[in-house]
């Protein structure tokens, strides 16, 4: 997000129309804000892009980016699907009232437990990661007598330019069937065979926070001929075509995201070539639809000034709200919500409250002048910020609010001191 197009009155961030002062009066600090108009902005504009290049589509949103009862119901609200990789947020989503048949079921170590719940539960559809999950999702089937669609997730051997971390979609990754190797054509054979499993199409997933669009061109044009091989081989066209996400957000001004119609258009040019008829195209955008509409608000406490160093400005939070900087190095932006009309007039790291070296939000932060009590806003949080959140040193995970229209609503409590000793027991 720039910080030039944040909305502010009265010197006051404004998020949602809500005043970020007020909501941290009313909700304390740590706080998540969701704008979620914002949401529902991006998720239109995947929708109007696939739609503009006559492409049939489905949105699946990667809950893992942030998952809770009230994000799943406003998916529901905009119709689109969504994929969860643990037994948790399958279990939070269905809490949700959102539809079975809508989800996805990710992940490279399900459980036994975890497929048996998909099972029951008519998830929509299950990605077969590997050959322990085929056989044990084949056992389940018979023992249940049931029947269940699934996907294969390939590693087509794309790498994205990303952090090492974020990189799923090359050969050496812990992640699906490699192609490569004929790991994929096993699995697809193995998968056929079983009269319990519908295979509705493939999956791939080359990384995330990616900017160009190159490797998602790559990608449509490889599973393309992955597909036609698998015609050839066991004379199989998949509906689906699963190209994952990984598309990036502007954390800061070195960032420069592609747009949607930007990458979808790309991806249609290349998927038009082909002979064959065009399967539906689903993508998994996570980051991008929930991201630029979180903020995070802190209170500013300490300070520490040392001669010809750069100053460290504490909050009351850190890396158990925000774990990124720290494990990936993430770079963020942040404003002083209740002086947005002041000057910057000083560079101070912007460092959290937990017993760790490392624990540093922002290297290099330009702020007006600061005292203990201001409200610093830190911007583009709603992705991987509450979904990472810890108890580390024995901190409460802060509460979450959405706001819409003038309007702010809570939407997940505060843990309170309580809750954390609620699972201990006496020795």
């Amino acid at each position: 997000m720039i910080i030039d197009d944040l909305k502010s009155e009265n010197g006051h961030l404004m998020i949602g129309g809500v005043d970020s002062v007020e909501l941290a009066k009313k909700y304390g600090t740590p706080l998540y804000v969701f704008d979620i108009s914002q949401v529902r902005s991006q998720i239109r504009k995947f929708k109007s892009a696939f739609e503009k290049n006559n492409l049939k589509y489905q949105i699946s949103y990667a809950s893992k980016a942030f998952a809770v009862k009230a994000i799943y119901q406003v998916m529901k609200q905009e119709d689109v699907h969504i994929d969860v990789v643990s037994g948790g947020e399958l279990y939070t989503a269905l809490s949700a009232g959102f539809p079975s048949e809508k989800i996805s079921f990710h992940g490279n170590n399900k459980s036994y437990d975890e497929l048996l719940m998909a099972v029951k539960e008519h998830v929509g559809v299950i990605m077969l990661d590997n050959f322990h999950e085929i056989d044990l999702l084949s056992q389940i089937l018979k023992q249940e007598k049931a029947t269940t669609k699934v996907m294969l997730r390939l590693t087509p051997g794309i790498s994205a330019h990303t952090h090492k971390y974020d990189q799923t979609g090359q050969t050496d990754s812990k992640f699906g069937f490699d192609v490569e190797s004929g790991q994929a054509d096993k699995a697809m054979k193995s998968v056929l065979d079983d009269e319990n499993m519908e295979l509705t199409g493939i999956h791939a997933h080359i990384g995330s926070q990616i900017f160009g669009t190159q490797g998602f061109v790559m990608l449509a044009k490889k599973m393309m001929e992955i597909a036609k091989k698998f015609q050839a081989e066991f004379n199989y066209w998949p509906k689906v075509i699963n190209l994952g996400g990984g598309f990036g957000i502007s954390y800061n001004e070195d960032d420069d995201p592609i747009t949607a119609d930007e990458f979808i258009g790309q991806i249609a040019d290349e998927l038009k070539k082909t002979n064959n008829e065009v399967p539906e195209i689903w993508i998994e955008p996570g980051r991008s639809i929930v991201g630029p509409a979180g903020y995070t608000l802190y209170t500013v406490g300490s300070r520490k000034d040392i001669p010809n160093l750069t100053s460290y400005l504490s909050v009351d939070g850190g890396m158990g709200d925000n774990i990124r900087p720290a494990l990936y190095q993430a770079k963020y932006e942040a404003v002083i919500a209740n002086k947005m009309d002041q000057p910057n007039e000083q560079t101070v790291h912007i460092a959290g409250k937990y017993c760790e070296s490392g624990d540093i939000l922002i290297d290099q932060q330009q702020l007006p002048k600061t005292k203990p009590g201001d409200i610093l806003a830190m911007l583009d949080t709603g992705a991987y910020g509450y979904s990472m959140a810890m108890n580390y040193n024995r901190n409460p995970r802060p509460a979450v609010v959405f706001v819409e229209d003038g309007q702010d609503k809570l939407v997940v409590k505060r843990e309170t001191y309580q809750d954390l000793t609620s699972l201990d027991l006496d020795y």
